[in-house]
């Protein structure tokens, strides 16, 4: 059945964020929340994830409620990848990725071999095993997120929750990033929830698209129903224009 979203909303005091929000993922699917600064796209990331506690609405997956669940089992369905991350401490790099081991490690207990085998697997899947004993500190921002990524598998979980992965990273390090997650989340039959700001980029690695505007999902579909010249405008304020190329439909400022 997979993840649904139903008539979600979320306030910080008066001010509404989120305004009645559905959607649905299945499994082997990656869904891209697409809209300008300010619309709610990492707020939703937040509800599902149940760091925030929506005012109203439900999240279900195979049909159970997710906001009903103890933390630990909401920490095991969702690997959770925030926009930005700075440790305070120089942590090697297979010592962060064990902290997503966390919800299967006791209070008074340390990583036993299946964590270091699961947080080393991971650690392959994203292609960063030869960095395992490198400080984390010391890598680039596309090697860093891509720790990040490792931590998330590292949870098993079944659902990837990912704010802006590509924020600050080049030409070459937003697509490695991207491709990966696709080529994990394919593989390994998961789902994927990712913020994005680049139309060209949701349409290129997202299977649907959410296009949300001022708390609301305007548009919810598969990229060629969502990637239009008038939805594009509407949420963003801007004339654009599609144009196509190799089969793909580009999306440039008039």
């Amino acid at each position: 059945m997979g993840l649904e979203v139903k008539s979600l909303s979320f306030s910080y005091g008066r001010n509404l964020v989120l305004d009645g929000v559905e959607l649905s993922l299945n499994f082997g699917e990656i869904l891209v929340l697409l809209g300008p600064n300010g619309s709610g796209k990492s707020t939703l990331l937040k509800c599902i994830n149940k760091i925030l506690k929506p005012s109203n609405g439900v999240v279900l997956l195979d049909g159970k409620e997710v906001l009903k669940m103890r933390e630990s089992e909401v920490s095991k369905i969702f690997g959770y990848v925030p926009q930005e991350h700075k440790p305070p401490f120089p942590y090697k790099v297979i010592d962060f990725v064990l902290f997503g081991r966390t919800p299967y490690i006791g209070i008074f207990s340390k990583p036993n071999e299946r964590d270091y085998e699961v947080a080393m697997n991971s650690l392959r899947l994203v292609g960063m095993e030869k960095f395992a004993e490198r400080p984390y500190t010391e890598l680039s921002g596309g090697e860093r997120q891509l720790v990040l990524i490792a931590r998330a598998l590292a949870t098993e979980a079944k659902i990837l929750l990912l704010d802006e992965p590509t924020a600050h990273l080049d030409f070459r390090n937003t697509h490695r990033v991207l491709g990966i997650i696709r080529k994990i989340v394919k593989e390994r039959n998961l789902s994927a929830i990712m913020t994005l700001h680049d139309p060209n980029l949701a349409q290129k690695y997202g299977d649907k698209i959410a296009l949300i505007y001022k708390g609301r999902i305007e548009k919810f579909g598969a990229p060629e129903d969502v990637i239009k010249e008038e939805f594009i405008k509407m949420a963003y304020g801007i004339d654009v224009e599609l144009i196509s190329m190799n089969g793909f439909k580009f999306v440039i400022p008039r």
